[in-house]
């Protein structure tokens, strides 16, 4: 039995993605020995939610609950059990937005681990423009509600948290950024003209770099294939499940069962059908910005 490596190189794995494979691992092994998460979690004087969660990655780890599941999975070779701890160790060393933790919920922290460590990102946005293509002025105008008086220091936060999420899209290994975007987009008034006109102007600039691309659907596409925004992550490494990410007012989802992926992917491949080609979508953001 082998403690586990993330493939494609340790430095290119934040700790969300981190988790996520040692959970992974840790849940195969568990299986492999026949133990029941019950079972497994009265061992470490927790529940079976608990382990649940840690196999799922969704909270951090505690050396000493992973090493008495590692024993207890029958993982006993001493270099084994020093390289499984020392990744539990830089799974939990905070992420470069730790410092924004005041501004972020709890459920928000996941996201921007997993879009580090994406290699695929799909999006569709019947509303707005996705953060991660989002100009400064576009996304201050979403995050003071389209009011001037309501800009103030956290807000600026914010929109400087969002900015640096899209430093990822330049990286030598940057995520392939795939947006599908709906026409009523390009007319819903954020902010006042100057800063709708610059926002498309960003999207026409983002798009020439050969991992973004964007497709436009046409009004009378729309509302078929998906009703609200939701993301798609994919990932290189094996251990890691692809994810839908869905938001609601108060809190988001995240969903990594089979048959619900299936069903994100099938509408995002028809959403990709009924949308203009990249080209076409191309040409009707720079007739929309000339007419601006």
């Amino acid at each position: 039995m082998n403690a586990v490596t993330p493939p494609g190189g340790e430095q290119s794995l934040g700790p969300t993605a981190r988790r996520m494979i040692l959970g992974s691992q840790l849940r195969r092994m568990r299986e492999d020995a026949g133990i029941t998460r019950q079972e497994a979690g009265y061992s470490i004087r927790g529940s079976e939610s608990k382990i649940s969660r840690l196999e799922l990655g969704r909270v951090g780890f505690k050396e000493r609950d992973v090493a008495d599941l590692l024993t207890m999975y029958g993982m006993t070779d001493p270099a084994e059990r020093q390289q499984f701890l020392d990744m539990v160790k830089e799974s939990n060393e905070p992420g470069w937005w730790r410092r924004y933790g005041d501004l972020m919920p709890s459920w928000f922290n996941d996201l921007v681990g997993l879009e580090e460590a994406a290699a695929r990102i799909q999006v569709w946005e019947p509303l707005y423009v996705t953060g991660l293509l989002q100009t400064e002025d576009y996304a201050r105008a979403i995050m003071s509600h389209g009011r001037k008086d309501m800009v103030n220091e956290q807000v600026d936060r914010r929109v400087a948290l969002r900015m640096r999420r899209q430093k990822m899209l330049s990286r030598p290994d940057a995520p392939r950024l795939w947006l599908v975007l709906d026409e009523s987009v390009l007319y819903r008034p954020i902010g006042d003209r100057e800063v709708l006109k610059g926002q498309i102007d960003h999207l026409l600039e983002m798009i020439q770099q050969p991992n973004i691309s964007v497709q436009v659907l046409p009004f009378d596409r729309s509302g078929y294939s998906a009703d609200s925004a939701f993301s798609l992550l994919r990932f290189a490494e094996e251990e890691l499940p692809n994810i839908a990410y869905t938001e609601y007012l108060t809190g988001a989802h995240y969903i990594d069962k089979r048959e619900e992926i299936e069903r994100y992917s099938r509408a995002l491949d028809m959403l990709a059908v009924d949308a203009e080609t990249p080209d076409r979508s191309r040409q009707m953001l720079m007739k929309r910005c000339a007419e601006i």
